[in-house]
């Protein structure tokens, strides 16, 4: 179990009512501003994929996906996606889109081995989106450029909310700021990453923090990546490592950051190879989804995951994820929240 406690004298500013009636909203809303902000058209996903493909998120690199075997398809083994990073290549491909534009769907996913606390649910819903671009767009000057987009939508919904709800006032700061990790490390290195998040987030207000995935000056990555879909190895002309990134806010309630996003331009044939040398698994090569972008068959894309139940939390005010979303918990958290007056659906 995390360490992230709830608060002492939380109370909800809507009913479970009124609270089902602004998740509709709050999704219905946000997906409108991101498909427009990004050129993003609405495609049906997969909620598992054949093990072996390489289709699969790996995530940090340690998860194990839920799994199932299939009577009719010979026994094949199937995974529930951790979350469809490298499925929206393929798809890209198959649909044919032109540069600048994309898809966005809505994934939903079980993650058996998280650890549950009021912002980390079995249960994981989430936008996932991926937009065709050009090789000289693989730059972090076009990957804030995408983040600042998302953003506007982010401030948007928060107004949008407000208007309806004015007992949640708008608390996102005009601006998001952009950090890289390898500067973080550095101005903060007896802190740990995740200390470094909390210190950024209630600095700023919202962060966004480039270079997740190599490894820093202490020998530690900011955070995990799995070596075959964003790109982390590239050094920009800045000197500073990574094309992806983590979009983070501040979140008032638990006081505490609060990840919204993690996005990227993904790897190239050039950098998949570097990664899976870097981490030591070259065999991925090939698999069905590594050859197939090794022959130059999926086009560049950038692209990324926003959690749909971290944002209902958040624009509503919620101590725990468990007022958005139904899942399962363990009967020490269901008692610790309703001695708390906090209503889990």
């Amino acid at each position: 179990m995390s360490s992230l406690s709830l608060p002492a004298d939380y109370k909800a500013l809507l009913s479970v009512h009124e609270t089902e009636h602004a998740i509709v909203m709050i999704k219905d809303f946000f997906q409108l501003a991101l498909s427009t902000e990004l050129n993003l058209t609405r495609v049906t996903a997969p909620l598992f994929v054949q093990s072996g493909t390489g289709l699969n998120d790996d995530l940090s690199g340690v998860e194990k996906p839920v799994s199932f075997t299939v009577q009719d398809m010979d026994n094949a083994n199937m995974e529930i996606v951790h979350s469809l990073a490298k499925w929206k290549r393929i798809k890209l491909a198959e649909m044919k889109l032109q540069t600048g534009f994309g898809i966005y769907t809505d994934m939903n996913a079980i993650r058996a081995c998280e650890e549950l606390d009021p912002i980390h649910s079995l249960y994981v819903d989430q936008w996932d989106w991926e937009a065709v671009i050009a090789k000289e767009d693989r730059t972090v000057s076009f990957l804030q450029d995408t983040v600042k987009k998302i953003y506007r939508c982010l401030k948007r919904t928060e107004f949008y909310i407000y208007d309806r709800f004015p007992a949640i006032t708008p608390v996102l700061p005009e601006k998001i700021t952009f950090l890289f990790a390898e500067d973080l490390q550095k101005r903060m290195p007896n802190l740990s990453a995740k200390e470094r998040e909390y210190e950024a987030c209630k600095e700023y207000g919202a962060v966004f923090i480039v270079g997740i995935g190599y490894p820093l000056a202490d020998g530690k990555p900011h955070d995990g990546r799995a070596p075959d879909y964003d790109d982390w190895i590239t050094e920009t002309g800045e000197g500073r490592h990574g094309l992806n990134g983590d979009l983070l806010v501040w979140n008032p309630v638990l006081h505490t950051a609060l990840e919204l996003s993690s996005m990227g331009i993904r790897v190239s044939p050039e950098t998949l190879l570097l990664q899976l040398q870097q981490r030591g698994c070259t065999e991925r090569k090939n698999l069905y989804f590594h050859s197939r972008l090794l022959k130059g068959e999926l086009p560049l894309s950038c692209g990324g995951g926003i959690g749909q139940s971290r944002l209902c939390m958040y624009f509503l005010r919620k101590a725990h994820i468990g007022e958005v979303q139904v899942s399962s918990w363990p009967e020490a958290v269901i008692r610790d929240c309703k001695a708390r007056g906090i209503t889990l659906l």
